[in-house]
């Protein structure tokens, strides 16, 4: 039987995969991607693109970054995963180790897990049985931010906003939780304020995305939030979860976003960049006082939860080798100088009467739209200017790797000031 030629592996194949977020009867065909190099991915029918997004935010040093591809390779020779149960690796020893001392605070056990869905949901879970461990069992509840994404898993999705977004289709069967506004003035404040001193009994734990609630609308808050929700959760007595998916690791312009506060959460959640973007990796982080709260001679107190790739060897040596890179050379003055140029290069798009409004924070920008007529057309358009760049909701994003050359985001900015500023999408 003669092997099938690879365009025929490309086009039988589309017959067979299921895409994510996309409404498959009427999904125009993907475009075949063949390779990367840099902050370029090219096509298989020859085309290059410049890519704004850093494939979901987390090839944070480009693509193929020498170092992590030989660190990969080497892992790869020898071991590329065992079992975390009962076994681990010096990989993952060494990645955990990094990471505590990075961190600080407090944080000094990791959990590895392989999305960061899964890392949200083992947040949870650590959250509602630390309360069941201490035997206070009505603590069940947990609040959330309007606007908050925090995963498409059913428990991540019952603590994101549901009214607007991707996962409205679920509200009416998901378990509820207690979604308000973020605390950004005194009149949100007071009124987070007092759901918690009504109900503080029978939560659990608050959760938010520092600075940037991502996926949910690239919506951006002050540091000083962070500060009250912290002072919030130490006056009524619940654990504080920072999820930093998306914001970790320099995207804001700090190592992690919370830094900037700066103030320490109970569990912090990792993933996207933590392995620079080449293998699936997350870890949930938890403070002493959380671990302190499964620490018993009874084994029903234990954290039953355990993913098969958990600790994957090939994923932690690609996060160590990029943690090296972090170390070595000056990412955040890099990301410095990206958030000049995407002030400079999308401030002129905010006189157009179209646009709601542009806004930069680190390696993010953002240009917010009244609302976007044809996403279809608009991402083709912005394909055809040469960048890959995916709008949702109503904006256009651009998320770079930190360390994309001068000439190529200016590239990125002039395709969005052409396409996004020459007429309303």
């Amino acid at each position: 039987m003669q092997p099938h030629k690879e365009a025929n592996w490309r086009d039988e194949g589309l017959n067979h995969v299921w895409l994510p977020y996309t409404q498959m009867k009427s999904a125009v065909g993907p475009l075949p991607a063949v390779r990367t190099r840099g902050s370029r991915i090219q096509l298989a029918d020859g085309r290059t693109l410049i890519d704004g997004i850093a494939s979901w935010w987390s090839a944070c040093h480009r693509y193929n970054p020498p170092h992590v591809v030989e660190a990969i390779q080497h892992q790869l020779a020898e071991m590329p995963h065992v079992m975390f149960g009962g076994l681990v690796n010096e990989p993952a020893l060494r990645l955990a180790t990094r990471l505590t001392r990075l961190l600080g605070g407090g944080l000094e056990r990791v959990f590895f897990s392989d999305s960061g869905s899964v890392a949200v949901e083992v947040a949870l879970k650590m959250v509602l049985q630390f309360w069941i461990n201490r035997g206070e069992t009505q603590r069940t509840r947990f609040v959330a931010f309007k606007g908050a994404y925090h995963g498409d898993t059913l428990g991540t999705m019952a603590i994101g906003d549901q009214d607007d977004g991707m996962h409205a289709t679920f509200k009416d069967v998901l378990v509820q939780h207690d979604l308000l506004a973020l605390p950004c003035d005194e009149s949100s404040h007071a009124a987070l304020e007092q759901h918690l001193a009504r109900h503080a009994g029978q939560l659990a734990g608050i959760i938010v995305e520092p600075l940037v609630q991502g996926a949910g609308g690239m919506l951006m808050h002050s540091a000083d939030v962070l500060s009250r929700l912290r002072a919030l959760a130490d006056k009524y007595g619940l654990l504080f979860v920072l999820d930093e998916v998306f914001t970790g690791f320099g995207r804001t312009g700090s190592m992690f976003a919370f830094q900037q506060a700066p103030i320490f959460p109970d569990i912090l959640v990792l993933s996207k960049a933590l392995s620079a973007g080449t293998l699936p990796l997350a870890a949930t982080v938890a403070s002493r006082r959380v671990f302190d709260g499964f620490w018993s001679d009874d084994p029903a107190h234990a954290l039953m939860h355990g993913p098969t790739f958990m600790g994957n060897a090939l994923a932690c040596a690609a996060a160590n080798a990029s943690l090296d890179l972090f170390e070595q050379h000056p990412k955040l003055a890099q990301v410095t100088a990206i958030e000049r140029a995407l002030r400079a290069g999308l401030a002129p798009l905010a006189d157009r009467p179209w646009v709601r409004d542009v806004r930069v924070l680190g390696a993010i920008g953002v240009v917010e739209l009244h609302s976007i007529g044809d996403q279809k057309a608009l991402r083709h358009r912005l394909v055809d200017a040469g960048v890959w760049i995916r709008p949702f909701g109503n904006i256009v994003y651009l998320t770079p790797a930190l360390t994309i050359p001068e000439d190529e985001l200016q590239t990125l900015l002039r395709a969005v000031q052409r396409v996004v500023g020459e007429a309303a999408p």
